[in-house]
């Protein structure tokens, strides 16, 4: 990979809108090829087709190509992205209790710009468990830092939620 194929990628993704529900397909074949000019192991192959089908509506198809790409050790962002869009996907497959467990470590990772991604995600699995005030819990801790005003009130308001909620 280099910049020239960051850049191919990304002018790609931009079209996104542009296809369609009826015209999908022709998406999918688009980053298909992108990632098809990548080395045979590479791990952002996998990655970016799972996105395609997931952005798609196709999170099923996903799945599987999210968990290789995790297995060939893709790293960086991408692998934080790997994990809260296979998550995502996991809860839109019914299986969201294998979301909180791959999303749950992730509260402890070092920080980045996904920090926020990993607790909307992680609190929408939550929320299909039935955890609702720890999904809000999340959701509130994760947007108090962003309030011009209050952020001391939600950070409190966030932890009592889940202060008497049984582990």
């Amino acid at each position: 990979m280099d910049d020239d194929w960051e850049k191919r990628l990304a002018a790609a993704w931009d079209t996104l809108d542009a296809y369609g529900e009826e015209n999908a397909g022709e998406f999918r074949a688009l980053i298909d090829g992108l990632a098809a000019e990548l080395p045979a192991d590479n791990p952002v192959a996998p990655f970016e087709r799972a996105c395609a089908f997931d952005s798609t509506g196709h999170s099923d198809r996903a799945v599987p190509l999210y968990r290789e790409a995790l297995e060939r050790g893709i790293e960086g962002l991408r692998r934080r992205r790997a994990l809260v869009q296979l998550a995502s996907s996991l809860r839109n497959t019914g299986r969201a209790e294998e979301g909180v467990a791959l999303l749950t470590p992730e509260l402890d990772a070092p920080s980045d710009e996904l920090d926020d991604a990993v607790r909307a995600c992680l609190a929408l699995c939550l929320a299909n468990l039935g955890r609702e005030r720890e999904g809000l819990a999340l959701v509130l801790g994760a947007l108090a830092p962003h309030l011009p005003r209050y952020q001391r009130a939600m950070a409190n308001y966030a932890r009592l939620l889940v202060a008497d909620t049984p582990a």
